[in-house]
């Protein structure tokens, strides 16, 4: 497996040897890594691994293809969506496994392909579908809405401060006419994008977009309650999320094994939760690989153990 090198031409994954070490890996142990992208970090827990298996979960084509790349007994390419998680697992008969890894969000190269419509460094349809063939795209959100829906997701989602005004100058925008690519939308809401933070505020509106078209929300809450379904007692639970939104679901979670509420508890006063967290705080990237790595730089990084 060490002839993959493709770490900087497709997606270089983020915390690489953090996530590897939190996994604590086993030659011969089962592993799962939900977010395959561009098999940078299935590609070193391969290298780990002699009488052990990986099974490698994406729901893109591309990552498909890439998934080729790493063919040997010990890995299986599973192409599902990871809410899939038990049902997939269940059927090829990998349950229980001894660790699973998910790097939340985008790859390098979903970014940086413009026909995507993931980057607001290109023009391009308004698509964001980390499933080229889901039934919704962002230009369907922008111009199928109801201006009250785009208000919501704008200021859930993208945490826009002006997300009430955004809402209103779409719909404005779209009447007698349909937004279909990134520059079209760019100049649509020109007026209230605020001078001197246009990216930033751009990689708002897109991620709230993107988040929508691909119920990333619903997706990783189903996604998480199943880990505790597939992993042994004592197997690790490694979460990378890049925005807070997603990182305040997986604390909750390993914190109280739900998302909402307090820990619930026995008749006897003991907490009912699967994992317990093995850091208290979130790992971080360290400044050199932010340094070479921008996408390092708001990474967060979850350990837990099943109970």
């Amino acid at each position: 497996m060490s002839d993959y090198s493709n770490d900087t031409a497709y997606h270089r994954p983020v915390m690489l040897a953090q996530c590897l070490a939190a996994l604590d890996l086993q030659p011969d142990g089962r592993y799962v890594d939900v977010t395959f992208g561009g098999g940078g970090h299935s590609a070193r827990i391969l290298e780990k691994l002699t009488t052990g298996h990986l099974f490698s979960f994406d729901q893109d084509a591309d990552a498909e293809a890439e998934a080729h790349k790493l063919e040997c007994p010990q890995f299986t390419f599973v192409k599902a969506n990871f809410r899939d998680l038990t049902a997939e697992l269940q059927q090829i008969g990998a349950v229980p496994v001894d660790g699973l890894l998910a790097d939340l969000g985008v790859s390098s190269h979903q970014f940086d392909t413009p026909e995507r419509g993931f980057s607001t460094r290109f023009d391009g349809p308004l698509d964001m579908r980390m499933d080229p063939d889901g039934p919704l795209t962002a230009a369907d959100i922008l111009n199928d809405y109801k201006e009250a829906d785009l208000h919501r997701i704008f200021g859930m989602y993208g945490e826009v401060t002006n997300a009430r005004t955004l809402a209103h100058t779409v719909v404005a925008a779209r009447r007698g006419r349909t937004l279909a690519t990134i520059a079209e939308l760019k100049e649509a809401i020109r007026p209230c994008t605020p001078r001197g933070k246009e990216n930033k505020y751009l990689a708002q509106v897109f991620q709230a977009l993107r988040i929508e078209v691909n119920q990333e929300m619903q997706a990783l809450q189903e996604m998480l309650l199943q880990t505790a379904e597939v992993l042994r007692p004592g197997g690790r639970l490694v979460v990378m999320s890049y925005h807070s939104l997603e990182d305040r679901l997986v604390k909750n979670f390993i914190a109280k094994g739900k998302f909402f509420g307090a820990v619930e508890k026995d008749f006897f006063g003991n907490e009912n939760k699967p994992f317990e967290a093995v850091n208290r705080k979130p790992e971080e990237a360290t400044a050199d690989e932010v340094a070479s790595n921008s996408r390092a730089r708001s990474a967060k990084l979850r350990v837990a153990v099943r109970n």
